[in-house]
């Protein structure tokens, strides 16, 4: 540093700042723990009453000792409150509402997971920041299934009732039986759903990762279900032409390595006078625009960690989760488009839900 003076109720009161952010960095690591290890639900069976270490503990099936300095982690982030006159602790019923797996997309625990997850290849980070490229898919061990988590709760609460319903006369095409696929599927929960709801259309699920794709599989036999199925591909060298009625994507252009090629192949294999529904980040492409994201940090620092750092481990172009809406226009244009809508859910506000429209 150098000599010049510094203001010094402003460092002091940075200091204070950051001071929040560690404790809060390290609060979110035991939230996502708690999560993981059924301590939210377990607590909220007592219904916002308070209770002992011990009766906790066993309510969750878990080892006293630790729960207990998991509880206290809890108190002094004001997650959980403490009676110091009965030694219990409580979860009050309006955290709950925030932190079960009853709560269903509400459920901020299950993002708290990402920041420990990611973790686990910081190695690999400083490496990248050292020497450019990127981090392959598996080396984020838990990646499907944390992302598959967050994801499934969305799609159960909005997929049918909300998100369809915004492309114009789609509901009732797949009522009586249209053909669609879902672009870089994942675990295939939005192709089971909706093959679930619409029995009469034919859905197909299409992404590289076979083990995600088997998750997928395993759910369409356990349910029943013979008009889904998957297939692996990549994304960006999908090769057919008018083949499909109705397409989505759902948080997944962002993370390609060619994404505008996936774009152009989407596109090239809708029919005509058809749509595609994507959802991908709401942000702004300007990081000025951006200061009053309620997920903003959250959002930049997760593509960081992921989602750019994938796209460059296969030579791709690093697009980032953040790439904001100015830039999806565009790239959804150049591909040929014509009539691109975004829509918005107010109780859901990661996505922005973009409905393009192919021309005849």
């Amino acid at each position: 540093m150098g000599t010049a003076e510094i203001d010094r109720e402003r460092a002091a009161a940075f200091m204070d700042e950051m001071r929040i952010v560690l404790n809060h960095g390290m609060a979110a690591t035991m939230i996502g723990l708690g999560h993981r290890v059924g301590l939210f639900d377990a607590m909220a069976t007592f219904d916002g009453g308070g209770a002992s270490v011990g009766q906790i503990a066993v309510a969750a099936e878990l080892d006293e000792r630790y729960v207990h300095e998991w509880l206290n982690t809890m108190t002094t982030a004001g997650v959980v409150v403490y009676d110091g006159r009965t030694d219990r602790y409580a979860l009050p019923r309006e955290h709950a509402a925030a932190l079960t797996r009853a709560a269903g997309m509400a459920n901020m625990a299950s993002y708290a997971q990402y920041i420990s997850m990611f973790g686990c290849v910081e190695d690999e980070l400083v490496e990248c920041f050292r020497n450019g490229g990127g981090i392959p898919y598996p080396a984020y061990e838990r990646f499907h299934d944390v992302m598959a988590e967050s994801s499934n709760m969305r799609f159960d609460a909005l997929l049918v009732r909300v998100v369809l319903p915004m492309v114009p006369g789609l509901i009732d095409q797949l009522r009586e039986g249209i053909h669609v696929a879902d672009v870089a599927c994942g675990q295939g929960h939005a192709i089971n759903v909706m093959a679930k709801a619409f029995p009469n259309s034919t859905f197909v699920g299409i992404d590289f990762s076979d083990d995600a794709l088997d998750r997928g599989r395993a759910e369409a036999a356990e349910w029943g279900l013979d008009n889904a199925t998957f297939v692996s591909a990549d994304a960006a060298d999908l090769d057919q032409v008018d083949e499909y009625d109705f397409m989505t994507t759902f948080d997944a252009v962002h993370d390609q390595a060619r994404p505008q090629a996936m774009v152009n192949a989407i596109h090239r294999a809708l029919r005509p006078g058809s749509y595609w529904l994507c959802a991908d980040i709401r942000a702004s492409s300007h990081v000025g625009e951006n200061m009053d994201h309620p997920m903003g940090t959250f959002m930049y620092a997760v593509s960081c960690q992921h989602c750019m750092s994938v796209s460059l481990a296969y030579d791709g172009e690093g697009l980032g989760a953040m790439w904001g809406v100015q830039r999806a226009k565009q790239m959804f244009a150049d591909a040929g488009f014509s009539h691109i809508v975004v829509n918005t859910v107010d109780y859901d506000p990661t996505n922005n839900y973009y409905v393009c429209h192919k021309p005849v």
